[in-house]
């Protein structure tokens, strides 16, 4: 955020009409003060603000330059820049600047908190101790002044992370118990029962529950496949590739969307997996091929059915928007990391084209 109280004071003092040795008289400062305060190489003394507010007959926010909805623009740009970049060098380096120029705003705390520490899973706790400091002050403004409940749980969820890096786990496990809600108290089934069950809202509810389940349980299942130390990493994509088409048969037998949300979230977290924890280019573009062609087909479901669709909200606008045109768009315009390299291999290419 730009300073631009030199520039105001220069502007309104010509508007006054008159010079910067009259105005230096008025403050009892220098000329070569007021001087330097326009050319932006040094700011009036605190004390003088009031006064010179008074003296131009302007508020001390008109003085400083202070427009709360022109900065509200700026953070709202700069977050979402930061959303296109978040996962690489240039997101770091944007939430970096961003938490330096507006340190106050909880949105850009909490980006700049999380891209530090490394995410929201597998942080490395030498870096949550290094900055337990600085999180621990995150999370109390967060707690003390934010009311988005969405950055007060992320501000709970640092402080039992930097518990458990300390060693108290027990600590941490008690955070998450008292703060967290279950499984039987989210907002999801609570919508689904505030209505009758014999309504078509209740229906309606009861299918999107079920959609937005299956897609959390079936990333789960993929990580029990992922991370099952006796398997090895062909052993892992041949399970991928079995379970796949286990679950599209099942669709193809029943036409339940359930059983292609399965596959597709599924799929989803093992080529993932197998693309940034050391799977071959082989093993991520036939997982890869299966996961497109189901995430295809859902894509073509979402249009018919609305509950399905709508079980993409949390994914946020322009992801849920058109899921599988996101999924495509984010394989073929990789800029860095591994899906970049993958962009060089002409069968990784190959398995794009086909789906475009």
């Amino acid at each position: 955020m730009e300073m631009t109280i030199g520039a105001n004071i220069k502007r309104l003092r010509t508007a006054k009409n008159i010079t910067q040795e009259q105005l230096s008289v008025a403050m009892n400062v220098t000329c070569a003060a007021v001087s330097k305060w326009e050319r932006g190489e040094t700011y009036p003394d605190i004390t003088l603000l009031q006064p010179l507010a008074y003296f131009f007959g302007v508020t001390l926010d008109e003085l400083m330059g202070y427009n709360q909805e022109k900065i509200q623009a700026e953070i709202d740009e700069v977050i979402a820049l930061y959303r296109q970049h978040w996962n690489d060098k240039k997101g770091r380096e944007i939430i970096v600047k961003a938490y330096r120029d507006y340190p106050n705003d909880y949105w850009i705390m909490n980006y700049y908190m999380w891209n530090i520490s490394g995410g929201s899973a597998d942080n490395d706790s030498a870096v949550l101790i290094a900055h337990k400091d600085e999180f621990l002050a995150i999370c109390e403004k967060i707690l003390e002044g934010c009311t988005e409940e969405s950055l007060r749980l992320d501000a709970w969820n640092m402080c039992a992370k930097i518990l458990h890096a300390e060693g108290k786990t027990d600590e941490a496990l008690e955070i998450y118990k008292t703060k967290f809600t279950n499984w039987y108290t989210t907002s999801g089934q609570k919508t689904e029962q505030l209505f009758a069950k014999d309504t078509s809202e209740y229906y309606f509810h009861v299918q999107k529950n079920m959609y937005e389940l299956v897609d959390f349980a079936a990333d789960k299942l993929g990580r029990t496949v992922f991370f099952d130390p006796s398997l090895s990493m062909k052993e892992k994509t041949v399970r991928a590739l079995k379970y796949g088409d286990l679950m599209v048969n099942a669709f193809d037998e029943t036409g339940e969307s359930f059983f292609l949300m399965l596959a597709r979230s599924f799929l989803g977290r093992m080529e993932n997996d197998l693309c940034y924890r050391g799977g071959t280019d082989e093993q991520v573009i036939a997982v890869m091929d299966k996961n497109l062609y189901v995430t295809k087909k859902t894509e073509d479901l979402r249009t018919k059915n609305e509950a399905l669709k709508r079980a993409f909200d949390s994914y946020g606008e322009a992801t849920s928007a058109n899921f599988f045109k996101f999924n495509l768009d984010y394989r073929a315009n990789a800029k860095s990391g591994r899906r970049a390299e993958l962009l060089k291999n002409p069968d990784y290419k190959a398995v794009l084209e086909k789906y475009k």
